[in-house]
């Protein structure tokens, strides 16, 4: 990883409709994605103090020798010589994009983990890569700030399930300075990203429209678009979450130190439900405050911060999951908000590093110590486990269409592992 590195931009043009009517065309997100990308930086600094490495570090000791760990991955992809942060997979084809610290974006095949593509346009580290909702673009993103997007073009009209009749071209490129987070919008070509300063921008293609929405003077950590595809709500490192409305550009709600229910422990990420106006947030000090677009309604004191939150696609039975550092599952009933159930815990130092719903009823959490665990959210019951990486895994996304799931790992690496079972 590289020193003074800072955040970073997308792009692409020729719609020539206003911004300001950017709300009207953006629809309520897929129930398939959860919360922007946005503990990119944070898992940086901890690489970077040795948190990771040494998760024991407040007892002392040294982790004592490891047996080798059993591999459950149907593919190990090891082009990358240092730790991978992010990774995507094409929604319609066999492709995938993986970028680490290397400074390199890397597009393959997830059957045989043939390169089709290398990126190095980028200097620094890479955090960010995704797919837009239908794969005709691939933004990449670094902690500089530089944002490179690209159009992916057939060669040919034949079917092209490998991405092997696919050729990329540069058709867009920002450098924005520090950014934590990149994303596209889960339902229409919208780039999204946070910035350092806490602005929020917004860029819409292929015309490459612009609009900013306005910080606190803070770095924004997180976002996640409302159900209804209008609204969106972030949160800030001094402990500040706002709820924003797009066609606006105006804060509807804000938490901030004027509310007894702010942050006080800086806050770490959003999610919103995709079914209702109901929103979470979680803070270092493990506080989980529960909102409706009106306000906060209710909050929870843990013991640990919180590493990840996400809403269950489920309409029959309204349910989120939070997940700690200290590797804490909770399973909360959101029509209440009050605790639901606590899962199986993942094992004896090991922490939460991301988390996902891959079914109504499925939650996946990837660890500090390389596992990915799933759970039926309805007993808290664990139904697998996938083995294979070495180290703390930083993200990882799932193709329902084959029951295939992506992840990459500060052990160089990205595996790809099919998923055994569904909690149905």
């Amino acid at each position: 990883m590289h020193e003074n590195t800072p955040p970073r931009a997308p792009e692409i043009g020729d719609d020539e409709e206003e911004l300001n009517d950017l709300d009207d065309e953006i629809p309520s997100g897929d129930e398939d994605d959860q919360e922007m990308e946005l503990t990119s930086d944070e898992y940086v600094e901890r690489i970077s103090s040795g948190s990771y490495d040494d998760y024991d570090e407040n007892t002392g000791e040294q982790d004592s020798p490891q047996s080798p760990v059993p591999d459950d991955s149907i593919l190990t992809f090891p082009a990358h010589s240092m730790p991978v942060f992010s990774c995507s997979l094409h929604p319609h084809n066999e492709l995938c994009a993986t970028g680490g610290e290397d400074d390199k974006v890397f597009v393959w095949s997830r059957n045989t983990g043939q390169i089709l593509y290398e990126f190095t346009e980028h200097k620094d580290t890479v955090i960010d890569v995704h797919f837009n909702r239908d794969g005709t673009y691939l933004a990449t993103a670094d902690l500089a700030g530089d944002i490179v997007l690209h159009k992916l073009q057939k060669m040919s009209s034949e079917p092209d399930k490998d991405g092997g009749n696919l050729v990329f071209h540069k058709v867009w490129e920002y450098s924005m300075g520090d950014m934590p987070w990149m994303s596209f919008h889960p339902a229409t070509n919208v780039l999204i990203a946070g910035s350092e300063d806490g602005e929020i921008y917004f860029w819409r293609f292929p015309a490459g429209d612009c609009k900013i929405l306005p910080g606190p003077g803070a770095r924004c950590d997180s976002g996640d678009i409302s159900a209804d595809g209008k609204k969106f709500v972030a949160s800030y490192n001094n402990g500040t979450v706002r709820l924003w409305d797009l066609r606006e550009c105006t804060t509807i709600m804000e938490i901030d130190e004027n509310n007894s229910m702010v942050h006080s422990g800086g806050c770490t990420m959003v999610a919103h439900d995709k079914a209702s106006p109901f929103f979470m947030s979680g803070d270092l000090a493990g506080k989980i405050v529960f909102s409706t677009h009106s306000g906060p309604v209710g909050a929870i004191e843990t013991a640990d911060v919180i590493e990840g939150m996400a809403f269950s696609p489920s309409a029959d039975i309204r349910m989120a999951a939070t997940g700690t550092l200290s590797g804490q599952i909770s399973i909360w009933d959101t029509s209440k908000c009050s605790l639901r159930l606590n899962c199986e815990p993942v094992g004896k130092n090991d922490g939460i590093t991301e988390m996902r719903w891959i079914s109504d009823y499925t939650l996946v959490v990837a660890t500090v110590n390389g596992n990915i665990f799933g759970y039926d959210a309805r007993t808290g019951v664990r139904i697998f486990k996938l083995s294979g990486h070495t180290a703390a895994i930083y993200s990882f996304c799932y193709d329902h269409r084959d029951s295939i799931l992506l992840s990459v790992s500060e052990d160089h690496s990205a595996k790809v592992f099919r998923v055994p079972c569904l909690a149905e």
